[in-house]
């Protein structure tokens, strides 16, 4: 069952309320740095990695459901689809900022949905949050029909900043901060405790166990968006350049990885790569 909240218009942008905000404010509790920022708005980028779901998996008219909805800007995109989207989030406040109704509070690692209930499931930069990626993984695969998909986003250990920002003791450091990707795991946990980061090899671990086959996992580059609002000539630059650099070995150094799974059928086993 779909739990329907209230919600109401929420007008303001987070990044552009951001570059008001003096450090402080900014800065936030740790409970709220460790859930990550949604999307607020609509944008290129986006628009580009709804794209690449669509080469691989089939949203027209699906039962969609978006882990990590934030307040709901994939879900009322998707809706654009299927009349049969939902989202769920584990922070309530989000959910009544949804312009959406059909979004509800729960968490990720015990999701209140029956098994075989969607046709796809996506998890877009949700998993490094979560305070357990392989049961979300599994719970994900639980809520999708057999032959379904589990769509995943999320952060690349090799890309060369960090954008979840830093704590430096107590202290934090919003932005996109360089090289902490590239530190050993002890010391770049104790500068980013609220965000995982992936390299390849770990993430085909993390869904190895799954009941899935993997259908696709590459890695892509932002979509600039900030950049080309300031700059289009810049911002079209780096697209230009990044975007081709995907097709070659490069593409490794990307910001997150994208990973395709789709669920065994009966008779069917996982992928065991």
């Amino acid at each position: 069952m779909i739990v329907q909240l209230p919600s109401r218009c929420y007008d303001e942008l987070w990044w552009a309320e951001t570059r008001m905000m003096p450090e402080a404010q900014i800065a936030t509790s740790r409970e709220q740095v460790a859930l990550g920022n949604p999307s607020y708005v609509w944008r290129a980028g986006q628009d580009r990695r709804l794209e690449l779901i669509r080469r691989y998996v089939s949203l027209d008219n699906a039962r969609m459901l978006d882990i990590g909805c934030g307040i709901g800007t994939y879900v009322r995109k998707l809706g654009e689809l299927s009349s049969r989207v939902y989202g769920i989030d584990i922070d309530p406040a989000r959910v009544h900022r949804s312009e959406s109704g059909a979004l509800a509070a729960a968490v990720s690692e015990r999701l209140p949905f029956a098994s075989a209930s969607f046709d796809v499931v996506l998890l877009n930069e949700v998993i490094e949050h979560v305070q357990d990626d392989a049961a979300t993984l599994r719970e994900a695969c639980r809520v999708v029909r057999p032959g379904g998909h589990v769509v995943v986003y999320a952060p690349n250990r090799l890309y060369p900043f960090e954008t979840h920002g830093v704590y430096l003791g107590k202290r934090y450091v919003f932005g996109n901060i360089p090289f902490v990707n590239y530190l050993p795991d002890m010391l770049r946990r104790r500068l980013v405790p609220h965000a995982r980061a992936y390299t390849a090899r770990g993430l085909r671990r993390l869904v190895a166990a799954l009941p899935a086959e993997v259908v696709v996992h590459t890695q892509l580059y932002p979509g600039f968006d900030n950049i080309a609002a300031r700059s289009r000539k810049l911002g079209g630059l780096l697209r230009t350049v990044c975007y081709r650099m995907e097709s070659t070995a490069l593409r490794a150094f990307g910001i997150s990885h994208f990973i395709v799974l789709r669920t065994q059928e009966d008779g069917r086993e996982g992928d065991d790569d």
